[in-house]
């Protein structure tokens, strides 16, 4: 991962763990961290 990419502080919607992403979150989705992330990937 590029050390210039933007990141967005986010709070896990599963464990509300405070985490950051490479993307801008939209408030009408779930962000999940890095741990939680696997249980809803389908």
């Amino acid at each position: 991962m590029s050390q210039d990419r933007k990141m967005y502080k986010c709070t896990c919607a599963d464990c509300g763990k405070d985490s950051e992403v490479p993307f801008e979150p939209k408030p009408d989705r779930p962000v999940y961290c890095k741990e939680c992330l696997p249980k809803h990937q389908k």
